[in-house]
This record gives C-alpha cells, sequence and structure tokens, in this order.
C-alpha cells in the first residue's frame, strides 16, 4: 500500500548520490538509548504507538489514528559525557559528527502526513514523544538496497562523505539513517538511504 514521503526536489543526481531541497515538515520523534537495532525497534513501537490512536485530538476528547509515512529516520545523538558522535567500527568519540556507528542514543523520526498542521495533529499522550517543526533544508542522499549491517551503513556513510568532499559541499549535521520499507521486504527490494543536512550548494553546481 502506498504511503506517503515528505516532498522534495532534486537539485543534483549522479549515479546513487543526489542533492535534495525538502520542503518543511513536522515530525514526532523520540529519543532511545541502546544501539542501533534497539533503538530502532523501540522508537518505532514508541511512535506507532502514537499514531495508531495513543493521542488526543485538540479541543475534544477522542483519539484518532494517524496515516503511516516513509522513511522512518535516525540519527545519533551526542550524550553528555561524549565529545562528539562516535566514529565508525568504534564507540569512540569521533570529531566531525557524522558517524552512524557505535552510537547509543538516538533519535527516531516518523514525518507526519501534510495534511496537518501543528494546531490541527493529534497530541500524544505518552510524555517521551515531541511534535516539532523541521524547517526547509538541503540535504545529501546516498541511496542503497539491503540489509543494514553496521559495516554497510559505515561504508554507504563513507562514501557519501568522499562525495560531499569531492564536490565541495559541506555538511550541516549528522548522518541520518532513513529506512521505507517494513522488515519482512526482501533484501534487494529494501529502500535505504543515507542523509547528510548541507549547506546550499552554489548556483551553477
Amino acid at each position: 500500500m502506498a504511503v506517503e514521503e515528505p516532498k522534495f526536489e532534486v537539485l543534483v543526481q549522479d549515479n546513487k548520490f543526489e542533492v535534495r531541497r525538502y520542503a518543511a515538515v513536522i515530525v514526532a520523534e523520540t529519543l532511545v538509548d541502546g544501539d542501533m537495532d534497539v533503538a530502532s525497534s523501540k522508537g518505532f513501537r514508541t511512535i506507532a504507538d502514537f499514531i495508531f490512536g495513543n493521542n488526543k485530538v485538540p479541543m475534544s476528547e477522542s483519539s484518532s489514528k494517524i496515516a503511516m509515512t516513509a522513511p522512518v529516520t535516525m540519527e545519533p545523538q551526542v550524550q553528555s559525557n561524549m565529545i562528539a558522535m562516535t566514529a565508525p567500527v568504534s564507540v569512540e568519540p569521533a570529531s566531525n559528527g557524522i558517524s552512524l556507528v557505535g552510537a547509543k542514543r538516538w533519535r527516531v523520526q516518523f514525518v507526519m502526513p501534510s495534511q496537518y498542521t501543528m494546531a490541527s495533529l493529534p497530541k500524544p499522550n505518552n510524555g517521551e514523544i515531541t511534535l516539532r517543526e523541521v524547517p526547509a533544508k538541503t540535504v545529501a542522499v546516498a541511496k542503497y538496497s539491503g540489509f543494514n549491517t553496521e559495516r554497510r551503513i559505515q561504508d554507504e556513510t563513507r562514501l557519501l562523505v568522499e562525495w560531499l568532499q569531492a564536490h565541495k559541499l559541506v555538511a550541516n549535521g549528522p548522518a541520518q539513517l532513513a529506512r521505507y520499507d517494513p522488515p519482512w521486504t526482501l533484501p534487494m527490494w529494501r529502500r535505504n538511504e543515507i542523509h547528510i543536512e548541507v549547506k546550499p550548494a552554489e548556483p551553477g553546481f
């Protein structure tokens, strides 16, 4: 069944890499501790509970189901006892803040359907979920299929960072893993992406 995806304009296309301009969106998000698999599962269940009806419609006592969208995204978060994001293959702090591998705290996000505003969107009953508006942004993307092992994520992130450097694009935030398909999808058909927000490209790039 088709689900809504965030609207974007492709600014640059280069084989598996793209630079996209995303429109502003509203997200529901939660912070989860654990490795990537544990955090992904817990974060998904927490926000799914909200969109499946554990919420309150504004100006009423009723709840409402919210349509599922894609992708579900997650990004590493800096913990208070860390200098920065964790480095590929290890759990030691790295200075670039880009890595997805080794992190122990994550922000998991669902984009809300475009029909809603902050005023009309049902409010979560669970205090661990936050609703917020994400402004329009420019994002570099690496597209791939298959399983999201740590090694694969590390490799795809590294390739995207190298592509950014080759095209003189500057990262403006950490890497984010975007998954579009349910876990029962065959690996060859899975849509996965690494996203890194970048400063807008110079005209004519």
